[in-house]
């Protein structure tokens, strides 16, 4: 069946845009926002400069759009934490996500990692109100589960504070990681253990 020529364009547009996206983040989290040239990331798309500026417009556009992916690829794991999801397996399903995130997408953590010591002169606007209002409603679904008695008390906001620091740090601090533990890189059967010992510790630390 031949595809009808807009739909081939959209899916085309579609495949440009990812690698286009996922070569920004190579590139800002090894130069940041200043350092990172569109020619760059052009040669790790492997496609012409020229796309980069007819998809996004400018680097600073692009910039914007590679934080905006990587907040929205952070918060769709939270949509299982729900008044009726059972507590653990709605956490532990978030865990391991954000782990796994850690683990395939570093560049993306660090780039984000970079702009908010910054000052997130990008997304603060972001943070304060999208951001705050989703983790404001999922923290309420957690304090449900608290005063219904289905897990012990914590501070509901800050158990996404301690679950961001504990999943990213494999990310954002890999080298010191690897150091403390005589790697050259952190392997699958590293990124296995450590998932293992924070969902536990996590878990544990809300009574689940």
């Amino acid at each position: 069946m031949i595809k009808a020529p807009d739909a081939s364009k959209g899916l085309i547009r579609q495949s440009n845009e990812a690698l286009i996206l996922f070569a920004a983040e190579r590139v800002f989290a090894r130069a940041g926002l200043k350092g990172a040239t569109m020619a760059a990331i052009a040669q790790g798309s492997g496609l012409p400069k020229a796309n980069l500026h007819y998809y996004f417009g400018s680097k600073e556009d692009l910039y914007r759009a590679v934080l905006a992916r990587i907040l929205n690829d952070w918060l769709l794991p939270t949509h299982g934490i729900t008044v009726d999801a059972e507590p653990r397996a709605a956490l532990e399903q978030y865990i391991r996500a954000k782990m796994a995130l850690s683990a395939q997408r570093p560049d993306g953590s660090k780039v984000f990692a970079n702009e908010l010591l910054h000052g997130a002169p990008v997304v603060r606007t972001l943070l304060a109100t999208d951001l705050r209002e989703l983790v404001e409603g999922k923290a309420a679904v957690v304090q449900g589960w608290i005063n219904a008695g289905r897990m012990a008390p914590v501070d509901a906001l800050h158990l996404f504070f301690t679950i961001w620091a504990a999943t990213q740090t494999y990310a954002d601090f890999d080298v010191q990681v690897c150091a403390v533990l005589g790697r050259k890189s952190l392997s699958t059967a590293d990124h296995a253990r450590a998932t293992e010992h924070v969902v536990s510790l996590i878990l544990r630390g809300c009574g689940l």
